[in-house]
C-alpha cells in the first residue's frame, strides 16, 4: 500500500516538474516574421524550390532547350545543354536568370521562364507536426497558413492528446526558440486568439495526455 502511494506521489511530482520546464522555457509568441538571413514581413514569402519539384523551363525561340524537369534528391536538375544545375532554395525568378546565364555560353541573349508543378520546397521550409496528430507529417509552408490550417492538414488531434499543452519550436536568427501553442482551445472550443500563423520550418509537438 506505501509502495503503490509512494508511485502516486512520483507521477505528481514528475507532471508539476514537467509543467515548470516547460513553462520556464515557453514564452509568448510574438508577430509572425520569417527568419533567414535578414528578418523579413512574412507577407513577402516567397517560394523556394526544393527536391521533388516539377519544373517547367522554357527557353524562348529554343524549344529544343525548353522542357520539363524533376528536381532530383541533391537539389540538381539536367538540361539537354548543361548537367547538374543547382536549383534547390532559389526562387522561380532566381533559377531563371541563373540558367541565362549559363546557356548564354551556347545561345545569344537567352530569355528563360521558369514555373512550378508541383510544389514541394525544401526540408528546411517544410512544416513538422510530431506526437499526438491523428496523421502526424511535413506539410509544404504556404503564404498566410496558420495553425487552424495545419491541424486540418493532419486531421486534427488524437483522442489521447494534450492539445494545450502542446510546443511550437521555431528558429528565430539563428536561435531555436520554444511557444507555448494551445491546439484542444482553437479546434474544440473555438478560441479563434489561439489561432496563430506559422512560418516555414516551424515544429510543432503535441504530447499524450497524462490522464
Amino acid at each position: 500500500m506505501e509502495n503503490h502511494l509512494f508511485t502516486k506521489v512520483k507521477i505528481v511530482v514528475l507532471i508539476l516538474l514537467t509543467q515548470l520546464v516547460i513553462s520556464c522555457s515557453s514564452a509568448t509568441l510574438p508577430p509572425a516574421t520569417i527568419h533567414s538571413s535578414n528578418t523579413v514581413d512574412i507577407s513577402s514569402y516567397k517560394y523556394l524550390i526544393g527536391a521533388g519539384d516539377v519544373l517547367n523551363i522554357f527557353v524562348w525561340r529554343n524549344p529544343e532547350v525548353s522542357g520539363t524537369f524533376v528536381v532530383r534528391p541533391d537539389g540538381m536538375i539536367t538540361t539537354s545543354l548543361v548537367e547538374d544545375i543547382a536549383v534547390s532554395g532559389k526562387t522561380p525568378t532566381e533559377l531563371a536568370r541563373s540558367i541565362e546565364k549559363i546557356l548564354a555560353t551556347y545561345l545569344r541573349d537567352p530569355i528563360v521562364t521558369v514555373t512550378v508543378n508541383n510544389f514541394v520546397g525544401p526540408f528546411s521550409e517544410q512544416i513538422r507536426v510530431i506526437g499526438e496528430a491523428a496523421q502526424p507529417q511535413s506539410i509544404n509552408y504556404t503564404q498566410d497558413m496558420t495553425l487552424l490550417d495545419v491541424m486540418i492538414r493532419v486531421g486534427g488531434l488524437t483522442e489521447f492528446a494534450d492539445g494545450n499543452d502542446a510546443v511550437l519550436v521555431r528558429i528565430e536568427n539563428g536561435e531555436q526558440k520554444q511557444y507555448d501553442i494551445f491546439i484542444e482551445d482553437l479546434i474544440k472550443d473555438g478560441e479563434i486568439n489561439a489561432n496563430i500563423d506559422m512560418l516555414p520550418g516551424d515544429i510543432i509537438i503535441i504530447p499524450e495526455a497524462w490522464f
